[in-house]
């Protein structure tokens, strides 16, 4: 366990953050290369990912994430008085295994940040593109007495693994088939916060298609949470929902997406060298204009994307990279059956218009963020990611009741 006071902790994860924003900075450059190369992601995604990641640790938002959780940072150093229970300090759980998904750019450096925060030793299972470990190398040049307690390093399936029963806390990102597989290997205390598989959505009400320049404005948003990551990630947007008697119909909106998705697909270009999904979508854009009816196909194999107005509800979202079915509903209930009846949790629900039945929505659909479009790949860094707390999953708690 670092004994350095919690705040130099914090103020080293900020400076090393600080160098990491930097474009320039080499170890980022040879980094982002490298995940472009391993991800097939466009450069600029990358660079949007990055910059989104290391211009969030910042000294205040690490402070008042952990102040918001445990009360204050003192509690992580020493005894705390607190009102109406007896004095506590907040200890490190102990070792905790950080094991990244493939897809989610740098996820699991913030929950490493807040176990380091917590004055836990810290393992990461990095990717091939070696991202923590850059990282960690960065934070150490910050403050030394670091270096012992954050690594990383990567290995390929289970016979090259840890034996996971050997830390206190195991922080997973994957399919629901890996956390079971890894829950499986786990002993009693062993603390595992597992991250699923799930999705995001969203949500246009009528009154918010009150005339065009905010049906764009809406459009444009969506876009981005579309392409972005090739909609890979669990705050992509997997499905949309347009309200029925507004100003603009559904229709029109569509048109404004693909026309807004066009000009996202000029900034951030689709993936490289991925033949097969693009066959996959190709195959969903043939059989959504071959059944015909109500549907309104929109489609650009440069853009690399497909929308499909009015697909059946009893189909789930298509789950293609830049692939979407707008659906026309009359009331918010009607897109919570949607969910229901596929067996499908958000993870966060982009909203346009503020109604009471929309956070109801986000309620049943077990969301854990409801945010404007456009800020559904935006997540604040304190934000509850699953719904659960950042740093109170690493600590322990004694209570000085003399």
């Amino acid at each position: 366990m670092v004994k350095k006071p919690v705040r130099s902790i914090v103020g080293a994860i900020d400076a090393a953050a600080i160098r990491w924003s930097a474009a320039g900075f080499a170890p980022r450059v040879r980094a982002r290369d490298a995940v472009s190369a391993r991800t097939g992601y466009s450069l600029p995604t990358v660079e949007y990912a990055f910059d989104r990641l290391f211009g969030a640790l910042r000294r205040d938002a690490i402070e008042a994430a952990i102040a918001d959780e445990l009360g204050c940072l003192d509690v992580l150093d020493d005894f705390v008085a607190r009102t109406g229970r007896p004095r506590a300090r907040a200890l490190p759980l102990g070792r905790v295994c950080v094991i990244a998904s493939r897809t989610t750019i740098g996820v699991a450096i913030v929950p490493a940040v807040f176990a380091l925060c917590a004055k836990c030793d810290v393992l990461v299972k990095d990717r091939e593109d070696h991202l923590v470990a850059a990282f960690f190398e960065t934070l150490a040049g910050e403050l030394p007495e670091l270096r012992d307690i954050a690594n990383a390093r990567p290995w390929q399936g289970d016979e090259d693994a840890l034996d996971l029963a050997g830390f206190d806390a195991v922080v997973a990102f994957g399919s629901d088939d890996t956390l079971r597989r890894i829950a499986a290997r786990l002993r009693f205390p062993t603390r595992l916060i597992a991250f699923g598989s799930k999705v995001s959505a969203g949500y246009v009400a009528r009154e918010a298609l009150c005339d065009d320049v905010a049906a764009r404005t809406m459009a444009r948003g969506a876009a981005r949470d579309l392409v972005l990551y090739e909609t890979e990630g669990c705050l992509s947007l997997h499905a949309l929902f347009v309200e029925s008697g507004g100003a603009v119909s559904a229709e029109r909106f569509a048109e404004m997406l693909a026309e807004a998705i066009r000009s996202a697909a000029a900034e951030f270009a689709p993936k490289r060298d991925d033949a097969s999904s693009a066959a996959r979508v190709a195959i969903a854009r043939d059989l959504a204009t071959f059944r015909g009816g109500a549907r309104i196909v929109h489609s650009d194999p440069h853009a690399g994307y497909l929308a499909v107005v009015d697909p059946p509800l009893d189909e789930p979202p298509l789950f293609l990279p830049r692939a979407i079915g707008i659906r026309r509903v009359d009331r918010p209930s009607q897109a919570a059956q949607y969910f229901e009846r596929h067996g499908i949790e958000l993870e966060a629900l982009a909203v346009a218009g503020l109604r009471e039945d929309l956070l109801e929505l986000a309620i049943r659909t077990k969301a854990a963020r409801v945010v404007p479009f456009g800020m559904l790949q935006a997540p604040p860094f304190g934000g509850f990611h699953g719904g659960r707390a950042r740093i109170a999953e690493f600590v322990r708690w004694i209570a000085d009741e003399t």
